[in-house]
């Protein structure tokens, strides 16, 4: 078995679109959430709160011929599988085309706008707004093919489209393509840009925040006054190495990947299941070798969901039977769906690298059905962990966990 490590990172986030400057901003205690005044033109939707992506803008040399087949969750998966690449030193080198390096990457959807387009042709009868690249927009597997394509890969492709564990499974992914011997570098990840019909749909099950007039104060994880998610958007990339291979040549190492679970519920589409998300965690320790004891911090999915948070500290703390530090990154970001998993994996290795573990926001009083957790409340605080481990959930059942180590 092969050792897996992190050589390079980066994301386009509601933070921003620096790893730095993202992790700074995690200091000074403010979400990204805002009032959306386009939602109001929608009939019946409740919500009119969102998390846009701060400060990305479409590199320059992304000509038209380049972003043809892309929609906006390929341009800012592309866009950050590229910075990622060159803050590990692989951006040119020969092993990203020579079948040595593969793709891990998933979203939600494809392009909604896009969709929009074959969906005006079924209701006009008419062909229009379509092209030649309209279906690689469209498809469920547009960022991981059109990563590929721009990289001229030719290893592994692994679209992981699995709603809010497409990014963490797409660092699971990775990690075992190269502990397994069947790559030596993956791009893994995940993105999701920002639609009013992603909103809509967490809206009709009663899950979004209506918080509209203080945007400021939610979401709000595992408080007992918590009303629900505001959805936002972001891509996030890691470049996955084996270890001898990035040591040989002195790549710097953010971290070493551990452990990695993934177990699905099996029982119901949308209800979260404390045994099988608990069933995750365990495989990922079981695969580390390491007790939950050696554990110092668990980033969680953190919804702020009526349901979803009670079964995740629940399943939490039957694992590890004590109050493991804990916090929630979507207290500042809002649910990035398909790119949170990723997103908050960076800002992890970020803390763990840097001693310092942000709070859940707008956490004033834990809900009495959450389990006894290490809530990290009001301001950060510093801990020095060697091994950390994200946690993530999705609908249809699907739970991941990730365990990283300091080196």
């Amino acid at each position: 078995m092969r050792r897996v490590v992190v050589t390079g990172m980066a994301l386009a986030s509601p933070l921003g679109c620096d790893v730095r400057g993202a992790f700074e901003r995690l200091h000074t205690y403010k979400n990204c959430v805002r009032y959306t005044p386009e939602l109001e033109q929608y009939k019946k939707l409740n919500t009119r709160l969102s998390v846009p992506v701060n400060g990305f803008s479409v590199p320059s040399h992304f000509t038209r011929k380049i972003t043809r087949t892309m929609g906006e969750i390929a341009i800012m998966s592309v866009a950050t599988a590229e910075k990622a690449l060159e803050d590990a030193g692989l951006l040119h080198d020969e092993i990203i085309s020579n079948g040595e390096t593969g793709v891990s990457y998933g979203s939600s959807s494809g392009s909604i706008t896009t969709l929009i387009d074959f969906y005006t042709m079924q209701v006009d009868k008419e062909v229009k707004n379509l092209n030649s690249g309209s279906y690689v927009k469209m498809m469920s597997q547009t960022a991981a093919v059109n990563i590929s394509l721009y990289f001229k890969t030719k290893g592994r492709l692994i679209p992981t489209s699995t709603a809010c564990t497409s990014g963490s499974m797409g660092i699971g992914a990775g990690y075992e393509a190269i502990k397994d011997g069947y790559q030596t570098i993956m791009i893994a990840g995940g993105a999701e840009e920002l639609q009013p019909t992603h909103i809509a749909i967490f809206d009709t099950l009663y899950a979004t925040s209506l918080k509209n007039d203080t945007p400021e104060l939610t979401p709000s994880p595992f408080d007992k006054n918590r009303d629900g998610l505001v959805i936002g958007a972001g891509a996030g990339t890691l470049i996955l190495e084996e270890y001898e291979h990035a040591k040989k040549r002195g790549a710097k190492i953010y971290a070493e990947i551990i452990g990695y679970g993934n177990t699905t519920d099996g029982t119901h589409i949308t209800n979260p299941n404390p045994d099988t998300m608990g069933n995750a965690i365990v495989e990922a320790l079981r695969y580390a070798r390491i007790s939950p004891d050696e554990i110092g911090y668990v980033s969680a999915h953190g919804t702020a969901t009526i349901q979803g948070d009670p079964a995740e500290t629940t399943a939490t703390y039957k694992v590890f039977n004590r109050n493991v530090p804990i916090s929630s990154l979507k207290s500042y970001t809002g649910h990035t769906l398909g790119a949170c998993g990723a997103i908050e994996a960076i800002m992890t290795i970020e803390m763990m690298n840097n001693n310092w573990y942000h709070p859940t926001l707008n956490l004033n009083e834990v809900d009495e059905n959450c389990a006894p957790l290490g809530y990290i409340k009001k301001e950060g605080i510093e801990m020095d962990n060697k091994i950390v481990m994200s946690n993530n959930f999705a609908f249809g059942g699907i739970n991941t966990s990730l365990i990283f180590k300091k080196i």
